[in-house]
């Protein structure tokens, strides 16, 4: 099966999710556990993290993330949207996007990235290397939902 260009109507082959996280991925400097801690303790990133329900539930937290469930993340984040996040208030606002592996992530950002956040970003390894750096994670009960 093959798709239009929607640039020239030329015709191409779909593109396959492991090519469409190489394009994606190349289009912004992604960031490892470490420099995500340091860059929120220093006030220079938001965490969001996009994990679903039963997966913060049975990992925990990062302490300091805001949970935004995937499907809502674009309309918590656009600095004009009407159901912004109070922390959105700008396009300048450095975003670290943080799912399960670090794979839905990074199209989240991409899609942050096409509103206009020219600074998000997501977590290389998602949850699951924060906690394997020894970062710091607290249970689940009462986290920081948007």
């Amino acid at each position: 099966m093959s798709t239009p260009d929607s640039t020239n109507g030329e015709v191409r082959p779909p593109l396959g999710i492991d090519a469409l996280l190489e394009r994606v991925r190349a289009a912004y400097e992604r960031i490892g556990p470490q420099e995500a801690y340091e860059a929120t303790r220093a006030g220079d990133a938001l965490l969001v993290d996009i994990r679903y329900a039963a997966l913060r539930e049975r990992d925990g937290l990062i302490p300091g993330a805001v949970v935004v469930e995937r499907n809502e993340l674009e309309w918590r984040l656009d600095p004009q949207g009407s159901h912004r996040l109070p922390e959105a208030t700008s396009h300048a606002l450095r975003v670290v996007v943080i799912c399960n592996e670090g794979y839905a992530s990074s199209l989240a950002a991409q899609s942050l990235h096409q509103l206009g956040l020219h600074r998000a970003t997501d977590l290389v390894g998602g949850f699951q290397a924060w906690r394997e750096a020894g970062l710091p994670v607290e249970r689940a009960e009462g986290p920081r939902r948007a």
